[in-house]
């Protein structure tokens, strides 16, 4: 039986109401071109021709008047659109995706919208909250990170800046890649094209005549791409000039914008310094007469930590020693709250490039008040370790002190000193702090040789650029005992700090390392196994089990091959409040506690101390503690972005010096191998490059991820990761730091692995058209 229709009492809220005569309908006017767009622009959600004719009581035939209307407003440009929606021309919907921008002078996040397809420059919205705090209190989001927000048009938008709208983020957008940005290249008679930045995606952009905006050719610049129709040509415009990094011989702003890395202070950020408290050394422990010194890199600006070691005398420990580390009390200056603590929060980190240094803090205080500089009265926070004989920690303590550095060291300096060439400055303190210093250093390596910590053999090389900006030399720095002393001191008092705040069951930012996954160790086993090494299994992996893998490799012809596969086993470190412990280091309590100067983390361990310590009135407040997780998440998401401009600029620079060796010869290795190719890595440079897998023969090859090879289907002919070769470089594409090779070494013949699956098998690709990066 069908189910009949409920009937419909003629009370009921559904029950129809009296049919309206026509002359009814016609007595409805229809509203004005005027109406109209006040009613949209006073709209806060989405407006289209039914929001219109129910908020004007238009029914029936007046519908077909209103619609004319409408079209005639879109024609004469009051309106711009489609039947669902329309906005004002010229007026931003209530609810748009907008992307930050910059600051303005208050330190304030100013956002533009992403979408912009009208004449003129594009409305700027000042960022805020319900409560009027800045964004980046809540949400963690900086210049060239993307929002949806509520927006409000103001009613004067002739203030500082043209700030026409504020935003209410509501929620953050997934970030590409990259914003769009590369390197205008101006035409004889306007326009020009864009050059790419960005090595994964090489294409370039046309600029037509008038569309260049005031860019000059080699600038750095933002630019949109549009279509004026369906099947039109993409169509792309200079947005705004960012500077030209080959005048300012700065390559890293190409980095500084493409990551969005906050680079200059606001001006609200640099009024605080000049209201920052005075040092009173009578509030704090007298630490001037301990002769704590700084061993540094030789160009260190700013010095974070100082040492000092001694025997102790304590006859129930003999042999043992009493180790000081002195680190900067930043948390003095940089209290919570303020906007110089915002500031730090937002930036999560100093980032290093080989042209400039982009500092976490203002100079003021990174390279003088909290710079340990030698012979002058500073603010610390210092922890004192007594350890046994063997190394093992017996007791720590902290104090809130002053102290006055007694030198300030090289690594060389020192190390020659302890080799047997003291410098002039080393002679007087070679035996009373240098010695002890290294004794001390001993028991600490004997107990870190027991914990067996993770030992990758990965050389870093690093770059020296000349007066110009070009690459003077490419070397790989000495590691001397030196730098694993202030290493290993610098660990151990981490731990220390870890182990204080966790017995005070205080919330911390832990610096926690996961073991690899069971994905990535099952890849990683099946990989040794070709080569005859083994693994335990994931419940009974540590840190010093790879160790011996590593130590066996070395017998082997490629043993760089099996620190890469191990380096790629593992997971990220991070910060967290939950923790899991450090596996690389094999610590189950580990803090970053000693460099407060360069990383945010630091800051709020130091804060966490003096809290949980009562060291003062100026530690982590209440209010802190329910935004640690966010701020872990966003200040492991900054090291990361740090990480990657710091590496894409040393590529950058690479590549702008073998521009003019295209079509040489170099010896490399194979660092890395994937369904579409090889990644090569140079011998003397450590360049980074690719050769297309359609270039390596008139052979069908196939991935086998297990072995990371490529195989020859039919010879057999093997291309695999760590492999020596030789190798010709077809073409540079500088501003991207991206390098075309040759094959010329011929691979190893009949060598395909052990246990390959053909279902990763990859068929040819057709050779790439000449003029390369097309694939």
């Amino acid at each position: 039986m069908k189910d009949k229709k409920p009937r419909r009492d003629k009370g009921s809220s559904n029950s129809k109401p009296p049919p309206k005569s026509k002359s009814a309908k016609r007595d409805v006017p229809l509203p004005s071109e005027a109406d109209i767009a006040d009613f949209i622009s006073s709209s806060e959600t989405k407006t289209g021709k039914r929001e219109i004719a129910r908020a004007f009581g238009l029914k029936g035939a007046a519908k077909i008047g209103l619609k004319r209307v409408l079209k005639d407003m879109a024609g004469n440009g009051t309106l711009k659109g489609g039947r669902k929606s329309f906005t004002e021309t010229g007026k931003l919907p209530a609810m748009t995706a907008m992307e930050i921008v910059g600051r303005d002078a208050n330190g304030d996040l100013i956002a533009e919208p992403i979408d912009w397809d009208e004449d003129g420059a594009r409305p700027k919205a000042l960022i805020i909250t319900r409560v009027g705090v800045a964004v980046r209190d809540e949400m963690s989001i900086g210049p060239g990170d993307q929002v949806l927000a509520r927006l409000r048009k103001l009613a004067d938008t002739t203030g500082p800046g043209g700030i026409a709208y504020e935003a209410e983020p509501v929620r953050k957008l997934t970030r590409e890649t990259r914003r769009l940005l590369g390197i205008f290249r101006a035409r004889e008679g306007g326009g020009g094209s864009i050059e790419p930045i960005n090595r994964k995606e090489l294409k370039g952009w046309t600029i037509g005549r008038g569309r260049e905006g005031d860019a000059k050719d080699g600038d750095l610049v933002r630019f949109d791409i549009r279509r004026a129709g369906r099947f039109s040509t993409p169509d792309a415009r200079v947005l705004e000039s960012l500077g030209n990094p080959a005048d300012e011989r700065k390559i890293s702003l190409i980095a500084i914008h493409a990551h969005g890395i906050p680079e200059d202070f606001p001006a609200s950020v640099l009024a605080e310094l000049d209201r920052l408290p005075g040092l009173d050394p009578k509030s704090r422990t007298d630490l001037r007469a301990t002769p704590l010194i700084t061993i540094d890199p030789v160009d260190a600006r700013d010095h974070d930590d100082a040492v000092f070691a001694e025997p102790d005398t304590d006859p129930q420990n003999p042999g043992g020693f009493i180790v000081i580390v002195a680190i900067a009390d930043v948390s003095f200056y940089v209290q919570g709250g303020t906007r110089l603590d915002r500031e730090a929060e937002l930036r999560g980190n100093s980032v290093y490039f080989p042209d400039r240094v982009v500092p976490m803090l203002p100079e003021k205080i990174s390279n003088h008040l909290c710079s340990l500089r030698e012979g002058e009265d500073r603010p610390c926070l210092a922890v004192r370790m007594v350890f046994d004989r063997a190394g093992e920690k017996r007791r720590h303590s902290f104090i809130r002190a002053i102290m006055r550095s007694a030198a300030k060291l090289s690594y060389e300096e020192a190390q020659a000193a302890i080799d047997g060439t003291p410098s002039d400055k080393c002679k007087p303190i070679l035996d009373s702090i240098l010695k002890p210093l290294w004794s001390a250093y001993a028991a600490l390596k004997t107990a870190r040789d027991r914990r067996e910590p993770l030992e990758l053999d990965l050389p870093e090389r690093k770059i020296k650029l000349d007066a110009e900006g070009r690459i003077a030399r490419i070397y790989i720095p000495d590691r001397l005992d030196a730098h694993k002393l202030i290493e290993e001191m610098m660990i151990q008092a981490n731990v220390a700090a870890a182990e204080m705040l966790d017995g005070k069951k205080l919330p911390i930012v832990y610096r926690i390392h996961d073991k690899p996954s069971p994905e990535k160790l099952k890849g990683l086993r099946e990989f040794l196994e070709t080569m005859g090494l083994q693994v335990p299994p994931a419940g009974q992996l540590k840190a010093g089990a790879l160790n011996r893998v590593l130590t066996q490799a070395k017998t082997m012809p490629s043993p760089e091959l099996v620190n890469e596969v191990v380096l790629r086993s593992q997971a990220q470190a991070e910060y967290n409040t939950d923790n899991i412990g450090h596996f690389g280091l094999n610590l189950m309590k580990y803090a970053h506690f000693t460099s407060p100067i360069r990383r945010y983390a630091d800051l709020l361990v130091h804060r966490a101390l003096i809290r949980a310590l009562k060291l003062g009135d100026d530690g982590l407040d209440d209010a802190a503690i329910p935004r640690l997780d966010a701020v872990c998440q966003h200040i492991s998401t900054a090291e990361r972005r740090a990480m990657a401009a710091e590496r894409e600029t040393i590529d950058r620079l690479i590549a702008t010096h073998l521009a003019e060796h295209v079509g040489a010869e170099f010896d490399g290795r194979i660092a890395g191998v994937t369904r579409s190719g090889l990644f090569i890595k140079l011998k003397e440079t450590g360049a980074d490059g690719f050769i297309p897998i359609s270039t390596l023969g008139a052979d069908y090859f196939n991935h086998d991820e297990g072995a990371h090879a490529l195989v020859g289907s039919r010879t057999g002919i093997t291309f695999r990761l760590g492999d020596q070769v030789r190798v010709k470089l077809l073409e540079v594409v500088a501003t991207a730091g991206a390098l075309r090779f040759e094959m010329l070494s011929e691979g190893t013949k009949g060598a395909a692995m052990r246990g390959f699956d053909k279902s990763h098998q990859n068929r040819r690709f057709p050779r790439p058209k000449r003029g390369g990066f097309r694939r």
